[in-house]
């Protein structure tokens, strides 16, 4: 059975992405910083689908928590064929108003983990093959705050690899939904029906998840889930880059 690992696993698009690779016959290891989550998460898992499924508590803001994960990465003993990097969290969209260590760490858990993870994981599949998905956003095609530019770099990243280690059986795909539903806003302090989004701009996770396995499967390196937001992204091509920015101040996140 091919071995998935997936960060943030225990919320959100992690998890959907846990339900449908286990429904799939997938084995799992499963990330996040809440160890009790992870537990109930997998005896789930283990009882509907039969799958094994290994948890890994680690915080990926910090030193050893990447280390520990890298280190699972890197055990040629037991491969993991998939990587998705999912784990996150947002901030409001002042920078100048925010603390700066959130900051960094926002910056940290969105592009610096991602990368490590996947140089771990790189070392491990050329040759044999293997996915890596990078959770993104449409963000990193418009101007959001710093939000916006961790996904941008996501983005720009996931693109070059997927070329460059075509040759080595591993494709490299940066998923990129728009505003989903999960709890991901909750966390922020956005209710739901709060958010200041209109209903037509919500994705369901399910869908998502679904449509990025699909893309990846196919080897394509950027995924842009619903017809509405792939004409999003084909706007901000033609559109003036103030206009855009102006429109994504739109919302409370």
């Amino acid at each position: 059975m091919p071995v998935a690992l997936i960060t943030g696993a225990s919320a959100g698009l992690g998890e959907e992405f846990a339900r449908q690779l286990a429904r799939r016959g997938a084995d799992l290891v499963l990330v996040a910083r809440s160890a009790e989550s992870l537990d109930a998460l997998a005896a789930r898992l283990r009882d509907e689908h039969g799958v094994a499924v290994e948890t890994l508590p680690a915080d990926l803001v910090t030193d050893d928590g990447v280390q520990r994960v890298v280190a699972r990465l890197s055990d040629g003993q037991d491969p993991i064929d998939l990587l998705v990097n999912n784990a996150g969290f947002g901030l409001p969209l002042q920078f100048a108003d925010n603390d700066i260590e959130d900051e960094a760490r926002h910056l940290r858990i969105h592009v610096e983990a991602p990368m490590r993870l996947m140089h771990a994981a790189l070392g491990s599949m050329r040759g044999r093959g293997g996915r890596i998905i990078n959770v993104a956003s449409v963000a990193g095609f418009i101007s959001r705050s710093t939000y916006s530019a961790c996904k941008q770099w996501l983005i720009g990243f996931s693109r070059w690899a997927n070329a460059e280690y075509a040759v080595d059986r591993v494709s490299v795909t940066a998923l990129c939904p728009g505003f989903t539903h999960t709890s991901f806003h909750e966390r922020m302090g956005l209710p739901k029906g709060e958010e200041g989004i209109p209903a037509i701009a919500w994705l369901d996770a399910e869908n998502v998840v679904r449509e990025g396995l699909r893309d990846a499967a196919r080897g394509r390196a950027v995924s842009i889930p619903s017809l509405r937001y792939k004409a999003v992204v084909a706007l901000t091509k033609v559109l003036p880059p103030s206009l855009t920015a102006r429109a994504a101040r739109r919302g409370r996140v």
